[in-house]
C-alpha cells in the first residue's frame, strides 16, 4: 500500500511565530474542514437568490417599461420585439418562441451571435457532463476506494476527484476523456462555424447591407505624402487589383483641434446643465448664494484657480467655444490632407474582391481593408502611423501587465484567507474563537463572501481596460471591444488559474525545497523528491470546491442581471436625490447598450473553469451547464426587450471566440496531462495524450481555410454578372457622397444646446444675462463665401437637413439660443431618439429607430430611401451639397463627391460664381447636360427648382443637389 499524501509540507511547531504561521497558510490555503458546508451554502444562496430575483422581475416588469422593455417602447416596427402581456409569466412565451431568423431581424447579427454562443456553451457542457459524470466519477470512486485505506474519513468532494488514486491504471479513462472532450468541443465549434457562415452570407445578402455605402467602400490608411490625393488613393487600390472601373475616392482632411473643441463644448454644456439643475431644483426657493466654480487653465481674463460665478462663466465659455468651432470649421479644406482616405466602388463585389486581394499586402506602405460603418470609426486613431500604433499598443500592454501583476497580492490574500476562514483564525486568535463557536454560520459566509468580492472586482475591470484601450491605435470601436475582451480574458485566466489556483501549490513546493535543501541534500535532489507535478495537482484539487461555489453563484448573478434591480434602484435614487438634468433624465429612459466585451469574457472565463476543472472535479460540468442553460434565456429576454447594440459589427466577434475556445481546450488537455503525469501508472499515458494539441491545431487550420474567407468577404473574385444593389444602376451613383458620409463627424456635428426644465423657465431672465450661441443666420452667411467646407444651419432634430422651413410634423421645434426648454411631458427618450446626441449612444447611428445614415438612395433624384421602407422628399435647398457623377474630380478615376460646399480652388475666388450672379440662368443646354433647373432629364412632376451647378476647375460643384 502506498503512503498517504501529506498536505502540510512544512512541519508545524508550537513555537511558530505569526510570520511563520502566515507563510504556512500561504503554502496550503485550501485545506478546509467546512468545504461541504460552503458548497451547500453557496447552492442555497445562489438558487434561492436567483428565484427571488426572478419573482421580483416578474412582479415589477409589467409596471415599468422604461427599465424592463425600453426597446419595445422606442424601436420602429421592423426592429420592435414581439408583443408581451402584463401577466407575471407572459414574458416566457416570447422568449421561448422567437427563432434565430427573427432575432437577426429584430436585434441584429451581433446579438444573435451572442445567443448562439451561449447555447453552444450550454450544449458543450451538457455533452461533457454526460461523459465526465458518467465515466470519471465512477472510476474515481472505485479506484480511490481500492487504493486509499482511510476512504471513509475524507470529504465527499475529495472522493469525486483523482486526489487519492495513487499509481492507478484507471487513469487511462482520463486519456479517453481527453479525446472525447476535444471531439465534443470540435464538433460544436464546427457546427456553429457553419451556422455563423450561413448567418454572415445572409447578412451580406440583406437589402440593408446591399444598399449601404460602407459595404462597397475601402479604408486606406498609412498613405504616403506623395499619394495623399483622390487620384493617389485610386492608384493604391488599383495596385491591389484592377476592376476596370475607377472608384470614387476621398482623401481625409486635417480637422486640426476641432474634435477637442467639440468635446470641450459638450462637457461645458453638461456642466452648465448640472449647475442649473442643482440651482433651480426648487424654483420657488432658490439658494441664497449663486453657484461658483473654478476656472480652467489659461481661461482669459481669469487667474488660475479663481472661483467665479458658474452660470456666467460656463455660458460665456460655451459662446467662446461656438465661435472658435465655427472659425475652425471654416478654415478646414482639402489642401491639408491626412494619411487616410476612402475608396467607394460601384458594386460590393468589386470592393470585397479588392480587399481580398490586398489582405496580405502593403501597397506603397499603405494598408487597404474593408471600411466599417462611419459611426464605428475611431477618428482620432486613423491618422496614426504604424510606428505610433506599435508604440501605443506597447504602452497599453504595459499598463495591462502592471495591473495584472499588482492584482496578484490581493488575489493571494483572498485565496489564503477569504476562501478558507480557518486560516484567518490561525493568525487572529479572537476570530478563531468565533469561528469555532459558530462554525455553520461562518461556513455560509465563506461560501458567499470570497466569490462575491472576486465578482465585484471583475465588474469594474472592463471599464478600466476599455479606458486603457481607447488610445491603443484601434481603427474601429468594434475592434477595440474585441481587444478589450482579449485582454480581460488574459487577465482572468492568468490571475485565477495561474495565480489564484496554482500559487499555493507552487509556494508550498518552493518552501519544501528550501527547507529540504538546508540539509545535506542538493537542491536538485530536493526538487525530485517533492514531485512538483504532484504538488500542483493536489493544489488544484483543493481549490476545485471553491470554483464550484463560484460557478453556482453565477446563476444568482444572471438572475440579478435579468431583474435589472441595480438600474431600477439607481434610476429611482438619482431622480429623487441627485438633481439630474433634463438630458440625464432623457438618457435614463433610453435603451442601454449591451456590453459584449464584458459578457463574452465572463462566458469564456466560466467555460475555461469548467473545462480545466472537469477532470479534477467532474461535478463542475453539470453546474456550468445549468448556469448556461438558464442564462441563455435570461440574456435572450434582455437582448430582445432591454439592451441595444451600440455598434453593429455583423458578427465579427466569432473568430475571437473560436480562438479562445481552442485555447481553453488546450488548457484542459494540459490539466489532464498534469494529472496523468503526477498519478498515472506509466509514461505511456502521457504519450497517448501527445496528439491532442496537434488535433486541435489541425482543426483550427481546417476551419480557417474552409470558413474564414466566406465569413469575411462577400466575394473574393469579380463576377461577370455582378450588379449593384439597385438592379444594375451601377453607373448612377449620384447619392454616394463618400467625402460626406465618411467625413469626420465634427465637421457637421450639431452642437449641443443646454437643456433646462420648463418649470424653471421663468427664472432664466433673472439668473442669466447675455447670449451663449452664435447667431445662426450670421454664421451661415459668413460661411457661405469664406470656407472650403460650407455648413448650412441644420435642423436640430434632423442633422443634414437645412434649418429653413417649418419643422417636420411631430418633431420638436429647433431650440432657441441660449437654452432649450424641456417640458415635463417630453422627458423621455422617444422624443429625442432622432437626434444624434442621443441616438449615437443608444442605437448606433439610429438603425434601431428606422433612420440608418449609411443607407444610400436607389438613384431616384427626388427621393431618398429610408430603412423603414418609406421615402422622404428631398428639400430643394440653396445649401451646397454633394456633386453628381459629372462633378467628380477627373484624373486617375472618376474621383469622388465632396462635403457640402467643398471646392478645389481657394475660397476667396468663389465669392461670386456665374451661377450666383445669374449669368448662366436661361442658357441653352449642350447635349444631355443638366438643365439649368436640375440634373439631367427629370420628369416635370418629380423635378424641383434647383440652382445650377457651378463649373470650377476640372469638375462641377453640386450646388443645390438633392440630398
Amino acid at each position: 500500500m502506498l503512503a498517504t499524501p501529506v498536505h502540510a509540507i512544512l512541519p508545524r511547531q508550537s513555537s511558530e511565530s505569526s510570520t511563520d504561521e502566515f507563510l504556512n497558510l500561504i503554502a496550503n490555503p485550501f485545506q478546509s474542514q467546512i468545504s461541504s458546508t460552503a458548497f451547500f451554502a453557496s447552492l442555497a444562496t445562489s438558487l434561492g437568490g436567483a428565484a427571488l430575483a426572478a419573482v421580483a422581475f416578474s412582479l415589477l416588469r409589467p409596471y415599468n417599461n422604461v427599465v424592463y422593455a425600453p426597446r419595445q417602447k422606442h424601436a420602429d416596427s421592423k426592429h420592435a420585439p414581439p408583443p408581451i402581456g402584463k401577466g407575471m409569466l407572459d414574458w416566457v412565451q416570447p422568449v421561448l418562441k422567437t427563432k434565430e431568423e427573427q432575432m437577426v431581424e429584430k436585434v441584429g447579427l451581433d446579438a444573435t451571435l451572442f445567443l448562439r454562443f451561449t447555447s453552444m456553451c450550454r450544449d458543450i457542457f451538457l455533452a461533457c457532463s454526460v461523459v465526465g459524470c458518467g465515466i470519471l466519477i465512477p472510476v474515481n470512486l472505485v479506484s480511490g476506494h481500492g487504493t486509499y485505506s482511510q476512504w471513509s474519513d475524507i470529504s465527499v468532494f475529495s472522493k469525486l476527484g483523482p486526489e487519492y488514486m495513487y499509481g492507478s491504471s484507471a487513469f487511462w479513462a482520463y486519456v479517453v476523456c481527453a479525446y472525447v472532450f476535444d471531439l465534443i468541443i470540435c464538433y460544436f465549434l464546427w457546427w456553429n462555424y457553419k451556422a455563423v457562415t450561413r448567418l454572415r452570407r445572409a447578412y451580406f445578402e440583406n437589402p440593408e447591407y446591399q444598399s449601404s455605402l460602407h459595404a462597397r467602400t475601402l479604408l486606406v490608411t498609412d498613405i504616403p505624402k506623395e499619394l495623399r490625393t483622390d487620384e493617389g488613393i485610386v492608384r493604391i487600390v488599383d495596385e491591389a487589383k484592377s476592376t476596370g472601373d475607377d472608384p470614387r475616392a476621398a482623401i481625409a482632411r486635417n480637422v486640426k483641434d476641432l474634435p477637442e473643441l467639440v468635446d470641450e463644448h459638450e462637457d461645458t454644456v453638461r456642466s452648465l446643465e448640472s449647475v442649473l439643475a442643482k440651482y433651480l431644483k426648487n424654483p420657488n426657493r432658490l439658494p441664497a448664494k449663486r453657484p461658483v466654480c473654478k476656472v480652467k487653465k489659461d481661461a482669459h481674463p481669469y487667474r488660475k484657480g479663481e472661483k467665479v460665478d458658474a452660470i456666467e462663466y460656463l455660458t460665456a465659455r460655451i459662446k467662446e467655444l461656438e465661435i472658435e468651432i465655427k472659425e475652425v470649421r471654416e478654415s478646414v479644406d482639402k489642401r491639408n490632407a491626412m494619411p487616410y482616405g476612402f475608396a467607394s466602388y460601384e458594386s460590393i463585389t468589386e470592393a470585397h474582391s479588392v480587399a481580398y486581394a490586398a489582405r496580405n499586402k502593403t501597397l506603397r506602405g499603405s494598408t487597404v481593408r474593408l471600411a466599417p460603418k462611419p459611426h464605428d470609426l475611431i477618428w482620432n486613431n486613423l491618422p496614426m502611423t504604424k510606428e505610433q500604433r506599435r508604440w501605443q499598443t506597447f504602452v497599453n500592454n504595459f499598463w495591462v501587465g502592471v495591473l495584472t501583476l499588482v492584482w496578484i497580492v490581493p488575489n493571494v490574500l483572498i485565496s489564503v484567507f477569504l476562501s478558507n476562514l480557518s486560516h484567518l483564525g490561525q493568525v487572529w486568535p479572537a476570530f478563531q474563537s468565533q469561528l469555532l463557536a459558530h462554525k455553520t454560520w461562518w461556513g455560509i459566509v465563506q461560501g458567499v463572501v470570497s466569490p462575491a468580492i472576486t465578482s465585484a472586482f471583475y465588474l469594474f475591470l472592463p471599464v478600466i481596460f476599455r479606458r486603457l484601450c481607447v488610445k491603443a491605435g484601434d481603427v474601429t470601436k468594434t475592434s477595440r471591444e474585441r481587444h478589450v475582451m482579449h485582454k480581460l480574458y488574459t487577465f482572468f485566466t492568468f490571475n485565477n488559474l495561474f495565480v489564484f489556483s496554482l500559487f499555493s501549490a507552487v509556494w508550498s513546493f518552493v518552501a519544501a525545497v528550501v527547507h529540504t535543501s538546508k540539509t545535506d541534500e542538493s537542491v536538485w535532489q530536493a526538487i525530485m523528491e517533492k514531485k512538483i507535478f504532484l504538488q500542483i495537482m493536489l493544489g488544484l484539487c483543493s481549490v476545485s470546491t471553491f470554483w464550484i461555489t463560484f460557478q453556482l453563484q453565477r446563476t444568482l448573478g444572471a438572475a440579478v442581471d435579468l431583474s435589472q434591480l441595480v438600474n431600477l434602484a439607481w434610476g429611482s435614487f438619482s431622480r429623487h436625490f441627485l438633481s439630474p438634468t433634463p438630458r440625464q433624465l432623457i438618457e435614463l429612459s433610453a435603451p442601454p447598450p449591451f456590453d459584449y466585451a464584458g459578457y463574452y469574457n465572463y462566458f469564456l472565463f466560466y467555460s475555461t473553469i469548467g473545462i480545466c476543472f472537469a477532470t479534477l472535479q467532474p461535478l463542475i460540468l453539470p453546474v456550468t451547464a445549468f448556469y448556461f442553460a438558464l442564462d441563455h434565456y435570461m440574456k435572450k429576454y434582455l437582448i430582445l426587450y432591454v439592451f441595444v447594440t451600440k455598434t453593429e459589427s455583423g458578427g465579427q466577434f466569432w473568430r475571437v471566440l473560436y480562438n479562445r475556445f481552442i485555447f481553453l481546450a488546450l488548457l484542459g488537455n494540459a490539466v489532464i496531462a498534469l494529472i496523468v503525469g503526477a498519478q498515472g501508472s506509466s509514461w505511456g499515458m502521457l504519450g497517448a495524450l501527445a496528439p491532442c494539441p496537434f488535433i486541435m491545431l489541425a482543426f483550427k487550420w481546417y476551419c480557417a481555410r474552409t470558413f474564414d474567407d466566406p465569413v469575411r468577404y462577400y466575394a473574393t473574385a469579380l463576377r461577370n454578372d455582378a450588379e449593384s444593389a439597385f438592379g444594375g444602376e451601377a453607373k448612377a451613383r449620384h447619392g454616394d457622397r463618400v467625402g460626406v458620409r465618411f467625413g469626420h463627424p465634427v465637421l457637421c456635428k450639431p452642437l449641443m444646446t443646454p437643456m433646462v426644465h420648463a418649470k424653471s423657465q421663468h427664472l432664466l431672465k433673472q439668473i442669466y444675462h447675455g447670449r451663449t450661441s452664435v447667431d445662426l443666420h450670421a454664421a451661415a452667411s459668413a460661411a457661405a463665401g469664406h470656407s472650403d467646407v460650407h455648413l448650412d444651419p441644420m435642423k436640430h432634430n434632423r442633422p443634414g437637413k437645412p434649418a429653413a422651413g417649418p419643422p417636420a410634423p411631430g418633431a420638436a421645434a429647433p431650440p432657441r439660443a441660449p437654452f432649450e426648454i424641456v417640458p415635463e411631458n417630453r422627458l423621455d427618450f422617444g422624443h429625442y431618439k432622432d437626434r444624434p446626441e442621443f441616438a449615437g449612444e443608444n442605437g448606433g447611428d439610429g438603425e434601431l429607430y428606422g433612420r440608418a445614415a449609411d443607407v444610400v438612395r436607389p438613384g431616384t433624384p427626388a427621393s431618398a430611401m429610408r430603412r423603414d421602407g418609406g421615402a422622404h422628399r428631398a428639400r430643394s435647398a440653396s445649401s451646397h451639397s454633394s456633386s453628381s457623377s459629372d462633378s467628380r474630380t477627373r484624373g486617375a478615376g472618376d474621383g469622388t463627391t465632396y462635403p457640402p460646399g467643398y471646392h478645389r480652388t481657394p475660397s476667396a475666388l468663389r465669392e461670386l460664381s456665374p451661377a450666383d450672379a445669374g449669368l448662366l440662368r436661361g442658357a441653352a443646354r449642350m447635349g444631355r447636360s443638366p438643365s439649368p433647373g436640375g440634373f439631367g432629364p427629370v420628369p416635370l412632376a418629380a423635378s424641383e427648382e434647383t440652382p445650377m451647378e457651378e463649373p470650377v476647375g476640372r469638375g462641377y460643384l453640386g450646388r443645390g443637389r438633392r440630398v
